[in-house]
């Protein structure tokens, strides 16, 4: 509506219907060329766009947005509540179960530092 409005006054009431024709000519032949190509590629690689096509298709729609957004995946992955002990994919994973914590000794898991204390530290990891 704003357009409209705009190009009211840019164009005048008189060149506006003018203009209106063009830009509908315009995005019909833009339509016919997309079609055109569409068709041409199914015609060329027929079989093989399906196959293209296929593990497209398999993805929810979440991981597709996700895909499409690198910063919210990567704040997603560094933020997540657990990472999986396996790769994706393994038919040893597990998608409901959280992977265990390290055990050690003397963890006190769930509790802060208390005033003073260093953290544990591994020199072999660091």
């Amino acid at each position: 509506m704003l357009l409209v409005v705009v190009a009211l006054f840019v164009l005048g009431p008189e060149r506006l219907p003018a203009a209106a024709q063009w830009v509908g000519r315009s995005v019909r032949q833009v339509k016919s060329f997309a079609t055109g190509a569409q068709e041409r590629l199914n015609a060329e690689l027929g079989p093989e766009l399906a196959e293209l096509r296929k593990p497209l298709a398999d993805l929810p729609l979440a991981e597709l947005r996700r895909l499409r957004n690198p910063r919210a995946a990567v704040v997603e992955f560094l933020f997540a509540d657990h990472i999986p002990a396996t790769p994706p994919g393994d038919a040893a994973s597990s998608p409901s179960a959280p992977p265990a914590p390290p055990s050690s000794a003397g963890s006190r898991a769930g509790v802060g530092l208390a005033p003073g204390e260093r953290p544990p530290t591994d020199p072999d990891a660091t």
